[in-house]
This record gives C-alpha cells, sequence and structure tokens, in this order.
C-alpha cells in the first residue's frame, strides 16, 4: 500500500523525529501572517466574517453585513483582502491555525504512536465542541480546501508511525482513518440535537452524551487502527 513519500518516512527509524518537525513546519507556515492584516481593523473584518460564514456559509454570507459588523467599509475590507473568496480562505486560515495551536500545545506522553493517537483525538474533539464557528466551517466541505489538512496530518504522521513499528494495521490507509476520525467529531457535533433526542435519559451521576461520544469515538478509531 503506497501512503506516500511523507508517510513512508515516517515508518524509518526517525519516525518520532519526523512526525515532530513536519508538524511544527505546519504550524509555523500557518501562523505566518502578512503585516498590513495583522492590525486591528483587519483582524476584526476576519472576527466578523467568520461568524457570518459559519452561520450562513459561503452563498449565503454577505460582505455588507460583514463589514458593518465589523464597523469598515467595504472598500477597506477588499483593500485587505481583495474578494469575499479571499476573505473566507483567511477566515479558514485563522481556525486552522487556531486548532494547530492548540494541538502544538498538547503535552504528549513518551509512549507510543497509539497513546498519542488517543491523546490527540480527545483534543480536537474538545477544541471543536468548544469552538462550534470552526465546525460550521468545516461542514462546509470542498470549499474549506485544504485549510484543514495539518489537522488531518497530525493523525497521519502518527498512524504511519505505528505503522513502521507494528503497532497500526499495515492494510490501513493513514491519510483515509485520519480524515475519518475527524468527520467522526465533525458529524457528531452538527448533529448532536439529533443523536440526544434518540438517546436514553441520562442519570445524575452519569456522564455527558458528548463526553460519552468521545470517549467512543476515540475507543473507536483506536481498536479500528490496530494491528492487535
Amino acid at each position: 500500500m503506497a501512503i506516500g513519500p511523507q508517510a513512508n518516512a515516517a515508518t524509518s527509524g526517525g519516525a518520532e523525529r519526523w512526525a515532530v518537525d513536519f508538524v511544527n513546519q505546519t504550524v509555523d507556515e500557518i501562523g505566518d501572517v502578512p503585516p498590513k492584516l495583522g492590525n486591528d481593523r483587519a483582524l476584526r473584518i476576519v472576527a466578523a466574517a467568520r461568524e457570518e460564514f459559519a452561520r450562513r456559509g459561503f452563498a449565503g454570507a454577505r460582505v455588507e453585513q460583514i463589514a458593518q459588523r465589523a464597523g469598515v467599509n467595504k472598500q477597506l475590507l477588499f483593500y485587505y483582502y481583495h474578494s469575499k473568496r479571499g476573505l473566507f480562505q483567511a477566515v479558514l486560515t485563522q481556525s486552522a491555525g487556531e486548532l494547530e495551536k492548540a494541538l502544538a500545545e498538547l503535552a504528549l506522553p513518551a509512549g507510543g504512536p497509539l497513546q498519542r493517537l488517543r491523546l490527540t483525538l480527545s483534543a480536537q474533539f474538545d477544541f471543536l465542541a468548544q469552538n462550534p464557528q470552526v465546525v460550521a466551517l468545516i461542514g462546509q466541505g470542498t470549499r474549506s480546501g485544504t485549510a484543514f489538512a495539518p489537522a488531518i496530518n497530525r493523525l497521519v504522521v502518527l498512524l504511519a508511525e505505528g505503522q513502521g513499528l507494528g503497532q497500526v494495521r499495515d492494510d490501513l490507509d493513514p491519510h483515509l482513518a485520519a480524515a475519518q476520525a475527524l468527520i467522526l467529531m465533525v458529524g457528531y457535533l452538527n448533529m448532536e440535537a439529533v443523536v440526544a433526542a434518540s438517546a436514553r435519559p441520562l442519570g445524575a451521576d452519569e456522564p455527558s452524551l458528548r463526553e460519552r461520544w468521545r470517549e467512543a469515538a476515540v475507543d473507536l478509531v483506536v481498536a479500528g487502527v490496530s494491528a492487535s
């Protein structure tokens, strides 16, 4: 099974070092913001756009509403971001950068890749649960482009490392498995009300439905990829 040159590199003896270097490089690339987009007005525009795009989607969002909410005129908005699509990409980049920053700050143990995979999946779910606008943006499908690829790649390198150590199934496609894990989280958070409506009532001493889903989803992914 071909898993790409970068994933194959993770199966060598320097797998762990390569994985750390790769994700750190990704965080650095996402964090680069052109100077003119780092001022207060540009950041207000992105914040207003994030709310508008998350609530109405790309097609339904109105540039006039974004400019009004940000307290600027449309001319300034287009000066900074050139187009509606350019503004949408800026929102995606900011949101993906926040997710990557949260994961980069995660204190991972020195244990095996499956243990680190478990903690990374839990951290991803917690971040998404606390940031429903990001969930809405990811849910916009192809318009999200490659902005959230680093969140998937972070899982890919752990899975590829696990394959190199014989802890993850050899027949597994790391990219597909990582994408499926993210979809499992986003799908639940997008349909939480539907799931809750069909769930049995919880006792006062039981974990919340969201907490139970997180644990079950992480268990499902880790068990599904494990070679044992």
